[in-house]
């Protein structure tokens, strides 16, 4: 364990001495200010049935910009190992792969937690300014987190595979963005085509569509099942990043 977060302090330290931390912060703020922005005018325009949570976190465009966050976060993690010479260097040090792969996941975790603090913030400073005028529900607002807490594990365990990939961090960015768009947009699109074909199909169909999770959690319904679904496929990705490191490692 006194290797790992040895690793688990290093990857954090890059982060935060390189620019990449801080950028990602900045358009995630800039992304969570918009949104209130536009939240609370669509409540001021008319009465809506639809909470100031509900506003901000279940509009598409949000989580089509919201997935520029991963590639940014983890296209170094691997790639850049490679680039700089430094892969094979770690690997002759007594470490095993997990534990490199865990200590790169984890600390864009961890980063990526920080990331999402500001704007819940946002929601205690909206509460403060308005004397509680805004209803802000606290199960939508906890069940919006940990909905982003989840498809955050998921797609951050794509871009860690994705990173190990290549050396190239532009070409990591791009297979990580790929696929959790694709993954999004599939979801979007089965919920659609399914729905029209047969109504039996809706409990599958909401297994898989992430749209379908995001307006769950943000209506503060906790259901246990895309948590178990996004667990699985992030630590699927893991092994596989386990494995191409592996291979990487004893390649001739």
């Amino acid at each position: 364990m006194r290797i790992f977060w040895v690793l688990f302090k290093k990857e954090l330290r890059a982060f935060f001495v390189s620019p990449v931390a801080y950028i990602v912060l900045a358009l995630v703020m800039v992304l969570s200010g918009y949104s209130f922005r536009a939240a609370l005018s669509v409540l001021e325009s008319a009465p809506s049935d639809g909470s100031i949570v509900t506003w901000i976190f279940q509009p598409s465009w949000f989580w089509l910009s919201y997935f520029f966050i991963f590639p940014l976060l983890t296209m170094r993690l691997f790639a850049e190992e490679k680039k700089m010479g430094t892969f094979e260097t770690l690997f002759t040090t007594p470490v095993y792969a997990w534990q490199v792969v865990l200590s790169k996941y984890l600390a864009a975790l961890f980063v990526y937690c920080v990331l999402w603090v500001p704007s819940y913030i946002n929601f205690q400073f909206v509460d403060w300014i308005t004397a509680g005028q805004v209803e802000i529900p606290s199960g939508g607002l906890k069940g919006s987190y940990i909905i982003l807490l989840a498809m955050g594990l998921f797609n951050l365990a794509i871009g860690c595979f994705a990173s190990s990939l290549t050396s190239n961090q532009i070409v990591a960015a791009i297979i990580s963005f790929t696929f959790s768009l694709l993954h999004f947009l599939a979801g979007l699109f089965i919920m659609v085509v399914g729905r029209k074909v047969s109504e039996s199909f809706v409990d599958i169909i909401n297994y898989f569509a992430s749209t379908e999770h995001i307006r769950t959690f943000t209506n503060g319904l906790i259901d246990t099942r895309p948590l178990v679904y996004y667990s699985s496929l992030a630590l699927l990705f893991l092994v596989l990043t386990h494995h191409v490191l592996e291979f990487r490692r004893w390649r001739p």
